[in-house]
């Protein structure tokens, strides 16, 4: 079993490395081109468009809600482990090009739920239904292509990552609480008190949610997400203020450190051939810009046009990596070689390693806390994911959503207390597919994406406030939306007197 995770992390390594990397950076450049920088011009219009996006949802899910279940799947632990990893191995150096592929990658995350957006369709519970899989068959008329990424996509989603991500925090509390030397309790597979508490912590809470559908996990997500990057980013700000005097120092470092030929001493890895790689690889797969994931959480808001949808969600990567992540490098780099070089010092103790530096043993417990709560919130967002690919699957069927969340429940449960080598591997593979499957439907859409933002420029250029997207007869577009969602303006903008939306037929997800 070991020599299979061995193999597999091999070839994971180096599709990463050699492909996915660097499709990943080209395909946002192209977008960024197509749209003539989307993500620089209309910045502060992402931010408008949030402060308005909690109302407009008419009983279905609104913007700001499927902002906030991407925002909880994008804030998550490679926040905290992934920033460190690559600090590590990539040294400062690894932050600044992080902030590169961020920029880019916003272009990418705008395309994605743009397109998610233009092509959903109705379902029956009176929200929203869309992703990569929808817009693979409505707009590329692809079923098979559509068909492998949503059965990955299900696979990896629902049961994966919720189990790697439920694995890796049963670590962390383990650890924070000194109970991963506990003695094993007799009877129940060698598994400690500790690992028992630990998984039924997640099951319960993971079941809370997930059990009460997408809706749940929008209300929960809506409050959530916000509040747990506005505690953390709190918690770094306290650090950076009282080393007020550090903090230009430390921006030197890693601009300095991007373009170094050799590592820096200390402990930190570097040089510029291993902060582009590691800097690149963490920033894309923090952000999860282009993997094909939010999309399916952007599809499901209520809104009078995509782009608005497609704003808010570049929005998502800003905060993510620009703010977060880069918290959470500039903690580690306060800290100073004392913590880089303890023997203590790994990916997945790092962050917690300099907080307690920086504010005493104290802080250990409560980011534990944190930690619990990134992983969690990556959880049940993942299970939203995987439930809109079931359904683009079957169709709208009641068994085939509970069958969903029971197994996100008991994945969650069940990687508390696994040993998952292999699977962290192999999750690897499965997003790779899933990611140049996504690009591949991103390059052949984009006159649809460029089309729906030239469509959302005129309006507002000719003084329409809030525009509103029509999908049939648009001469912004190549072609007419397949489907009755955005067939004309009446379509388009919510009605009171219609908080639920005709069931979509099995065809519709095909037409």
């Amino acid at each position: 079993m070991d020599a299979l995770a061995a193999n597999l992390q091999e070839i994971a390594d180096w599709i990463t490395a050699h492909i996915t990397m660097w499709v990943l950076v080209g395909t946002g450049l192209i977008l960024t081109i197509a749209t003539r920088g989307v993500q620089l011009r209309h910045l502060g219009s992402m931010i408008r468009q949030v402060r308005g996006a909690r109302s407009g949802a008419d009983g279905g899910i609104s913007s700001f809600q499927a902002f906030a279940i991407s925002l909880a799947a994008r804030v998550g632990i490679g926040n905290v482990f992934g920033v460190a990893a690559a600090l590590l191995m990539g040294g400062p150096g690894a932050i600044f090009w992080m902030w590169v592929v961020a920029l880019v990658g916003m272009a990418t995350a705008f395309f994605e739920a743009t397109l998610a957006q233009v092509f959903k369709v109705r379902s029956a519970d009176g929200a929203f239904r869309g992703g990569p899989a929808f817009y693979m068959t409505r707009g590329m008329g692809s079923r098979p292509l559509a068909v492998v990424f949503s059965i990955i996509s299900l696979v990896t989603c629902g049961f994966i990552i919720t189990s790697v991500q439920s694995n890796s925090v049963a670590g962390t509390l383990l650890a924070a609480f000194d109970a991963d030397d506990a003695a094993p309790l007799p009877g129940v597979g060698g598994l400690t008190s500790a690992q028992l508490v630990v998984a039924a912590l997640i099951f319960v809470f993971t079941a809370m949610v997930v059990f009460g559908g997408v809706r749940a996990v929008a209300r929960v997500t809506e409050w959530m997400a916000p509040i747990m990057a506005l505690i953390y980013i709190v918690l770094v700000a306290l650090i950076c203020l009282t080393n007020i005097h550090e903090f230009v120092d430390v921006l030197g470092q890693i601009v300095r450190a991007a373009f170094a030929p050799e590592p820096i001493a200390g402990g930190l890895g570097g040089g510029i051939l291993a902060a582009v790689v590691n800097g690149t690889k963490r920033g894309l797969f923090s952000n999860e810009a282009g993997q094909g994931t939010a999309p399916n959480a952007a599809a499901t808001a209520t809104v009078a046009h995509p782009v608005q949808q497609g704003l808010i969600q570049s929005l998502g990567v800003f905060v993510d990596t620009i703010i977060v992540c880069t918290a959470t490098a500039f903690v580690i780099l306060i800290a100073g070689p004392e913590v880089w070089s303890s023997p203590d010092a790994n990916p997945a103790t790092l962050t917690t390693l300099a907080i307690a530096h920086e504010l005493g043993g104290w802080a250990v417990a409560p980011m534990a806390v944190l930690i619990f709560v990134l992983a969690y919130s990556s959880i049940i967002a993942a299970y939203v994911y995987s439930d809109v690919n079931m359904e683009y699957l079957v169709g709208p069927r009641r068994w085939a959503s509970w069958t969903v969340r029971v197994l996100s429940v008991v994945s969650a449960s069940a990687g508390a207390i696994l040993t998952l080598d292999v699977v962290w591997n192999a999750v690897d593979i499965a997003m790779a597919i899933m990611t140049l499957t996504n690009l591949a439907a991103l390059l052949w859409l984009v006159r649809w994406g460029v089309g729906a933002l030239r469509d959302y420029e005129a309006q507002i250029r000719a003084g329409i406030a809030e525009p509103v997207f029509v999908g049939r007869g648009n001469p912004h577009l190549p072609g007419d939306v397949p489907g009755d969602v955005w067939a004309s303006r009446d379509d388009a903008v919510p009605s009171p007197r219609s908080t639920q939306p005709a069931a979509s037929t099995g065809a519709e997800h095909c037409s």
